[in-house]
């Protein structure tokens, strides 16, 4: 049998690309995998081809991951793609990506895009933002897929893996993704009365890119609730700054408890008062010294 890749999966249309051969055909499930297998876009599978357009997949290969939101298996990495305006950036929102991804076990990156739209105040945002999640442990960088600024870079990153652009309407995804493969998609304007971007993408396309590389765009979103995904009690885990200390109890949670370490790194200015609201924000917790440590 051969190996294929699902490159798309919209309703019940399935698209699969034959590795061998590089051509994308219509995948039809057969026998066990029609009547017990849900198939993702992502999905590795075995088959064969019946004519020049159609491919039987006989066998759904073991996943390393899926997302829930978009449905899609396999991905080594997630590029956050965030703007500082137009629409105005989302901390909270791209923290809570941050931690959902790093839990299903892929690779978050952080893509600021529109670089080339931005006044003197958005420049310095830009500036102080990249230099919180940098200390925090993640890769950032400046793009636009208007000139094409910085986007040699993505496609370093993406090369030889499955990656999807994930972020909130109106920053850009497809346009990136158009820039990076020649890939027409729809794309939505900002809308000028909410600076808010349009929803654009429906299901999950993969395209072929690069050398064994694959990506694609996602639904955009304006909220992501970690705790549909994390429980409570690990969300702490996926704040990268904050395994950097040890506190008394190793099931310390970072809120009231005597000893804590990451308390203290966060009156020392070594966590960002931003990243430390977001958590409490995310275990919809408060804190009253809060306000003498952050005003």
């Amino acid at each position: 049998m051969e190996k294929a890749l699902v490159v798309e999966r919209v309703a019940q249309l399935i698209g699969v690309y034959v590795l061998s051969e590089g051509k994308v055909l219509r995948g039809i499930p057969r026998g066990k995998v029609l009547k017990k297998t849900r198939i993702y876009a992502g999905d590795y599978v075995l088959g064969k081809e019946i004519d020049d357009q159609t491919f039987a997949i006989e066998e759904v290969l073991d996943r390393k991951n899926v997302l829930v939101r978009p449905p899609i298996a396999n991905v080594d990495r997630v590029i956050c793609v965030m703007t500082i305006q137009k629409p105005d950036f989302d901390n909270y929102l791209l923290d809570s990506l941050l931690v959902v991804y790093d839990h299903v076990g892929c690779k978050p990156v952080i893509i600021f895009n529109k670089v080339d739209i931005l006044d003197e105040e958005g420049r310095q945002e830009l500036k102080r933002w990249t230099s919180i999640y940098a200390d925090a442990g993640y890769d950032v960088f400046h793009v636009s897929a208007k000139t094409g600024e910085g986007l040699d870079k993505v496609v370093q990153l993406v090369e030889g893996e499955i990656c999807i652009l994930a972020g909130p309407s109106g920053v850009g995804k497809s346009s990136i993704l158009k820039h990076l493969t020649g890939e027409e998609l729809r794309t939505g304007e900002v809308s000028e009365k909410t600076h808010r971007g349009r929803h654009t993408t429906t299901g999950v396309k993969l395209i072929p890119f690069g050398s064994g590389s694959f990506i694609g765009d996602t639904p955009g979103f304006s909220r992501v609730e970690v705790l549909q995904f994390v429980r409570k009690r690990d969300v702490k885990n996926y704040f990268r700054e904050f395994l950097r200390y040890e506190c008394k109890y190793p099931d310390c949670t970072h809120l009231r408890e005597p000893g804590c370490e990451v308390r203290e790194a966060l009156k020392r200015g070594e966590i960002s008062c931003e990243r430390y609201k977001s958590y409490l924000k995310m275990l919809k917790e408060y804190i009253e010294e809060l306000k003498e440590i952050c005003g």
